[in-house]
């Protein structure tokens, strides 16, 4: 069956925020999720916020962004009901598709290792894992 990929809305932000739940992704509404730091996310040039509707329900999404250097993906969400028909992968390429098309030529995703759909969905679409990288972060608060 063929979903309609688009841009998700700023008034869809509660559709999301449900969706990640349903998919299991933390959410962190002080932080990085809260309504206020997403609009201002929903309203960048470097950043495609995507969703896959099933008529008016929203069954995935994802979130494309890049620094002019590395593009990243993130919050790869499907809804479980939805998981296995490969439409992870079809929201991978919307993804590279707005990255190399803003000139970004490396795209990069980070993964919790307990997140095994995400693990497939990426080694699938030919990303390739980096066994000797290690992930450092410096935050300001826990919800960031």
């Amino acid at each position: 069956m063929e979903y309609m990929i688009r841009p998700i809305e700023y008034c869809e932000y509660d559709d999301l925020i449900d969706l990640w739940g349903r998919a299991g992704l933390t959410y962190r509404p002080y932080g990085r999720d809260s309504r206020e730091t997403m609009q201002v996310e929903f309203q960048r040039a470097e950043t495609a916020i995507l969703g896959m509707y099933d008529g008016e329900k929203m069954i995935g999404a994802v979130i494309a962004a890049h620094d002019g250097r590395r593009g990243w993906i993130n919050r790869l969400a499907i809804d479980p009901d939805c998981r296995g028909q490969g439409l992870a992968g079809q929201l991978i390429a919307e993804c590279e598709s707005f990255l190399f098309g803003c000139g970004i030529k490396i795209i990069a995703c980070l993964i919790e290792e307990e997140n095994l759909p995400s693990i497939s969905a990426f080694r699938k679409a030919g990303y390739i894992y980096g066994e000797n990288i290690l992930y450092f972060s410096k935050r300001t608060s826990q919800d960031v």
